[in-house]
């Protein structure tokens, strides 16, 4: 961390998953980013990634069908 700029001190406050003492996680801003975040990376996916995607869900949901 040191070799980035950020001694002890700086680091010292995120450690704990970057929130401090007291502070409340905004649960619905979160899931708006991750939404976000998400369609982002599939819109620049290419097209055969895509469809790898599609047909590795397809085929998780038959095995999972027959598994129950």
């Amino acid at each position: 961390m040191v070799e980035y700029g950020n001694g002890v001190s700086h680091g010292a406050g995120q450690v704990g998953g970057g929130h401090a003492a007291g502070q409340s996680v905004d649960v619905g801003a979160s899931i708006g980013q991750w939404v976000t975040s998400s369609a982002h990376t599939i819109s620049t996916m290419p097209p055969a990634a895509l469809l790898a995607g599609v047909v590795i869900i397809v085929v998780g949901l038959l095995i999972l069908k027959r598994a129950f």
